[in-house]
């Protein structure tokens, strides 16, 4: 997936007649992160830094998050979005989220069905990599042992 976006990526700065170090000062990340991405050695961007270079190439966000694997077919189901090493309890954590149906509003202004898909495509997206981040993370308990 890596590699496919790094592709992507390169294609996209081209495309906008952009030099590694143009999109690196618009978006306000390192030249070198940029040719890392591009060239597959630093694997898919998170969220933030791929809001930065959509705004940075005037690209909507939603696209480099399909492209970067974070959002899926609105058609089909979040439950293939759900990464190999979730635990059961990371899925009813999932769903909890997702079937939380409340009205969902915009400066008091309520969104509509496509606006809500987006936000839930996002959502998902955000949910599974602070997941995986906090079991990288987690401190673990019993090496603090007392002799």
């Amino acid at each position: 997936m890596a590699e496919e976006f790094g592709n992507y990526l390169k294609q996209l700065r081209e495309q906008k007649g952009l030099t590694i170090n143009q999109l690196a000062s618009l978006a306000g990340i390192s030249g070198a992160q940029i040719s890392r991405i591009e060239n597959g050695l630093r694997g898919v961007p998170k969220p933030a830094t791929l809001r930065k270079i959509a705004e940075a190439t005037e690209v909507s966000y939603e696209e480099l998050m399909g492209y970067a694997g974070y959002l899926t077919d609105s058609e089909g189901s979040p439950e293939e979005t759900i990464p190999e090493w979730a635990t059961s309890k990371d899925k009813r954590d999932f769903r909890q989220m997702l079937e939380d149906d409340g009205e969902l509003m915009f400066d008091g202004i309520p969104l509509n069905k496509e606006d809500k898909q987006r936000i839930k495509d996002v959502l998902t997206g955000l949910f599974w990599e602070a997941k995986q981040m906090n079991k990288r993370t987690k401190p673990t308990h019993g090496s603090n042992t007392k002799d």
